[in-house]
């Protein structure tokens, strides 16, 4: 085999440079449905642990080319919808459909066999080895040398620069140590690296959580640039001034339950900050903490700026 081909690991089979299972090429086109119909969705999803309720009548839709943030606070329920389109739990009401057929995964495993990858916030990368080996670290590039199989280093390392470029990376040396990034270009490797195996729909754990503001800027671009290349990308934030910016349908939680589905042209980012934040119940605060610091308009107009901004 000669060292512009690489044995396709998963499939068994051998693939040209630039035409793994996630190849660019095309990508718009191949992830859209004849019909039009979405990649993945949720119909009054549900997940009960006993008698406790973690998630109750979720709705919502994933398009190819179209980004669905979902918005909540801590305990909204977010990580239990995550982990059911992820795969780790199977939901207990409702239905999933995936390419419009009903589904129950088993496994994260068949999860991403049908094209949903996961980016968690807690990065599963090694921090000092090069970008390249951890952009294909479990599914390795190999070629034929006489009798036994070889790391095909060439092609592994030219193709990550091929596909970090693509998604506007661009990286002088992919030997670096991946630790050297920045958090947000540690994000974007990840994502690169889900749509070049497979991915045709994306889940991403809060992706600028712990991010400052010029590298959440870098994680929002990509996240665009995802969307533009055709996938349809799950945005998970506590944040609406992330989500309003790049995202085309928000589903807020709260407690487990859903305040509603609403496209771009359905709400506005002072709406989704309003709910996000609890608009009764700020006012409700601002009554009580105005009796004690002044004017009650002025507590609430406080704590509605700051509701919508990163944590520190």
């Amino acid at each position: 085999m000669s060292a512009d081909r690489a044995e396709d690991t998963s499939e068994g089979r051998a693939r040209p440079a630039g035409e793994g299972r996630g190849a660019t090429e095309n990508m718009s086109g191949a992830f859209k449905d004849v019909a039009g119909e979405p990649l993945v969705e949720v119909r009054g999803i549900g997940k009960r642990y006993g008698n406790i309720i973690a998630l109750h009548d979720v709705s919502t839709t994933v398009g190819a080319g179209e980004v669905t943030c979902v918005l909540g606070d801590n305990g909204a329920g977010k990580s239990t919808f995550i982990k059911i389109l992820a795969g780790a739990h199977d939901y207990t009401e409702g239905e999933l459909l995936v390419d419009g057929k009903p589904t129950h995964f088993a496994s994260p495993r068949q999860a991403l066999d049908a094209g949903i990858a996961t980016v968690y916030q807690d990065l599963a990368v090694v921090p000092l080895m090069p970008v390249w080996r951890n952009f294909f670290l479990g599914s390795e590039a190999t070629k034929d040398v006489g009798p036994v199989k070889r790391l095909d280093v060439k092609f592994m390392k030219e193709t990550t620069k091929a596909e970090l470029a693509a998604m506007g990376i661009d990286l002088r040396d992919v030997d670096q140590a991946i630790g050297t990034l920045s958090g947000g270009e540690r994000q974007c490797v990840a994502i690169a690296r889900a749509v070049y195996f497979g991915a045709r729909v994306l889940i991403l754990d809060e992706p600028t959580a712990a991010l400052g503001v010029k590298q959440s800027g870098v994680v929002l671009r990509y996240i665009a640039k995802a969307r533009e290349r055709g996938l349809g990308v799950v945005f998970i934030t506590h944040n609406p001034h992330h989500a309003h910016p790049v995202g085309d349908r928000f589903v807020l939680l709260r407690r487990g339950r859903s305040m509603g589905d609403f496209t771009k042209d359905e709400v506005s980012l002072a709406e989704l900050t309003d709910m996000m934040a609890g608009g009764a119940e700020l006012e409700s605060l601002a009554h009580e903490l105005g009796q004690t610091m002044g004017d009650d308009s002025q507590v609430a107009t406080s704590l509605r700026a700051s509701a919508g901004k990163p944590h520190r």
